[in-house]
């Protein structure tokens, strides 16, 4: 049990920037962005291709981050510009992206056992290769929760917020909420594609499909994460996304524990999801005389 919550928290802290993520479109600008179903998988291509070069992997991380916001920001232009609804924007995007990840892998799978890559990046301070890597699980969602929060508490983050609640009042503050929407999209999936180049490495390998099913597991973290913190303040709430994800991956790991397939997962989340999105309605009725 211990060796699952260990995995849980490792793989939730990794994920977890995935969440975030996704949090930001789904729940401040509402908006289901399918781009990160593509844009998982490019972070780690473009990290793995960069690392397996003879790149840094600081250059890996940096340009996965980049290459995510173009993404993003693609995903948003088709909307605003082209008139594209957001649903099929972000579909169109993961497609293409399919085939630019082949592209810049150059074959579906890259091997990243025989590299020290990000998760050893504290060794040449005498640390350990476990407490080397412990404090990049720790070091990166703690980054990116934190510039979350004094984001959404900037004019900018204020905007961008107000962008999914009320666009005519965001009219009327002379700003443009298609441009705020696209860096909205740009901002999210540059946070889902680093957190590909982050689990790539700690998976060991790079997958052209391993962003495959991304967005549902993103969604089940927001939904648990919310179920748990309920309406409080934004940094609670993407607390609260960290927190979801921990619970989504201690249950897919128990699950496998239990004797379920690695084929049943996909249904496995289907009923997390389904479960966490009926709990606030079955806690409302139960509290009814």
């Amino acid at each position: 049990m211990f060796d699952i919550v260990l995995t849980a928290v490792r793989e939730g802290l990794l994920f977890g920037i995935m969440a975030m993520g996704v949090f930001l479109t789904f729940r401040v600008l509402n908006f289901a962005d399918l781009t990160v179903d593509g844009t998982f998988a490019l972070g780690a291509a473009t990290y793995a291709a960069v690392v397996i070069g003879g790149g840094s992997v600081w250059a890996g991380v940096a340009l996965a981050l980049a290459g995510g916001f173009v993404a993003g920001a693609v995903t948003g232009l088709l909307h605003t510009k082209a008139g594209i609804t957001g649903l099929l924007s972000g579909i169109l995007t993961m497609i293409a992206l399919y085939s630019v990840n082949l592209r810049i892998m150059g074959r579906p799978n890259i091997p990243l056992l025989n590299t020290q890559g990000i998760l050893g990046v504290f060794q040449p301070f005498g640390l350990s290769p476990n407490i080397s890597a412990w404090l990049v699980f720790l070091l990166f969602p703690g980054v990116v929760l934190a510039l979350l929060v004094w984001l959404f508490h900037t004019q900018f983050g204020y905007v961008l917020r107000a962008t999914g609640d009320n666009v005519q009042m965001v009219k009327s503050l002379g700003v443009n909420p298609d441009r705020m929407e696209v860096w909205g999209l740009a901002i999210s999936n540059a946070l889902v594609s680093l957190s590909g180049a982050l689990v790539a490495q700690y998976q060991g390998f790079a997958d052209v499909g391993m962003g495959i099913g991304t967005i549902v597991a993103g969604l089940a973290s927001v939904i648990i994460g919310e179920v748990f913190v309920g309406a409080r303040s934004i940094g609670w709430l993407l607390a609260g996304v960290l927190f979801g994800t921990f619970v989504y991956r201690f249950s897919i790991g128990l699950a496998l524990v239990v004797g379920f397939e690695p084929t049943d997962l996909k249904l496995l989340t289907a009923v997390i999801v389904f479960l966490a999105l009926t709990l606030p309605a079955v806690r409302k009725k139960v509290r009814l005389p």
